[in-house]
């Protein structure tokens, strides 16, 4: 079977090999470990004309606390009415997956609330970001110079521009010792978890072989829990290190055919075995088509190929089904944006083409 994959039509490209290994630390993620967010409200000052405009009263109230702050008090919000230098914006940071320490400075993120029609030229305000929970107080600082996000006038970027102000500690290991391992939605199954709990018990680290003593243990088909040993308590990173460092054959998994899209994010996951058949999908200036079989040229129906496209040539005999891993390798090489790609795995699904379970998140 020929899978083409272009503006125009195909040239051949080799599929890469399937891996023969994988990583636990590939497999699974450490509950407690991972990516938060602070937040905050700020003002943006300095801006030539483009602000939110002082009679805007969400606007006006903190521009004038901040002139009160300042020494300026004033008597009404009125005076503000033609001020259009300041804009009221949300300002987010997302933290490192292991934790932050007093003194560290990370990038944020500037969006306006009202009407500003763009924060070019302007300065964020000393801004205090908070946790996501309320009452929590803040974690960190933040000002500093805006860059634009693209072509958009009403984002940008700080960059360093929160200082922490407060420790933010990723806390693995629970009162009893333990640690929770949480398999990828892409790889859950009792199979991958039953499998990952007994690999780790038959580590070369010396794991426990007794049944009543083993360490790790499926508690569902995304869950494993895992006993660290007495030895490693007081410092459990060495032990952790090793656990993510166990191997596996890919080909053990059992993975079920399963793609998962995030579009809000621009994210795809592909895991097993996952096919399409025959089809012919469009999207924007690309076509994808699957011709079973292979059309063989003739002086009256010539293959003519050009650049700016990439195909791909399945294995098996020409009733094989074609494998989404090597489309989605072709889409890459051709540099097509992800969206794009999530809109054709959308259309394959549609058409009953696609062979596998079709997630959504």
């Amino acid at each position: 079977m020929k899978v083409f994959i272009g503006l125009v039509v195909s040239v051949l490209v080799m599929a890469m090999p399937a891996r023969a290994a994988v990583s636990l630390q590939e497999l699974v993620q450490l509950e407690g470990y991972g990516s938060d967010e602070i937040w905050g409200l700020g003002l943006v000052l300095g801006l030539e004309g483009t602000g939110d405009g002082g009679d805007i009263l969400a606007n006006a109230r903190p521009l004038a606390q901040l002139m009160e702050r300042g020494g300026n008090a004033l008597p009404n919000l009125e005076e503000l009415a033609d001020t259009k230098s300041a804009a009221l914006v949300m300002v987010t940071a997302k933290l490192p997956a292991a934790g932050v320490k007093r003194g560290d400075v990370i990038d944020v993120q500037v969006q306006t609330m009202l009407t500003a029609k763009s924060l070019q030229g302007g300065r964020l305000f000393l801004a205090p970001l908070v946790g996501p929970m309320p009452g929590q107080g803040a974690f960190a600082m933040a000002s500093g110079d805006i860059t634009l996000d693209g072509l958009s006038q009403s984002s940008g970027r700080v960059r360093n521009g929160a200082r922490m102000i407060a420790d933010i500690h990723k806390n693995v290991v629970t009162s009893r010792g333990t640690l929770r391992l949480s398999v990828k939605p892409q790889y859950a199954s009792w199979t991958t978890a039953t499998l990952i709990a007994s690999q780790v018990n038959q580590d070369k680290r010396g794991f426990l072989s007794d049944e009543a003593l083993r360490l790790a243990i499926a508690l569902d088909e995304r869950t494993i829990e895992v006993r660290i040993p007495e030895p490693y308590l007081p410092d459990p990173s060495g032990f952790i290190s090793d656990i993510l460092k166990v191997q596996f054959d890919e080909s053990l998994l059992a993975l079920p055919a399963r793609v998962i899209v995030n579009e809000a994010r621009g994210q795809i996951a592909i895991s097993g075995n996952v096919t399409f058949s025959p089809a012919a999908v469009s999207h924007a200036n690309l076509v994808v088509t699957v011709v079973t079989p292979e059309i063989v040229p003739t002086p009256q129906n010539r293959r003519i190929e050009s650049g700016s496209v990439a195909g791909l040539d399945t294995t098996g005999d020409e009733r094989s089904l074609a494998k989404l891993s090597d489309l989605m390798d072709a889409l890459r090489q051709l540099e097509v944006p992800v969206r794009d790609q999530i809109a054709i795995l959308h259309q394959l699904h549609k058409l009953g083409a696609l062979h596998g379970e079709f997630i959504v998140e």
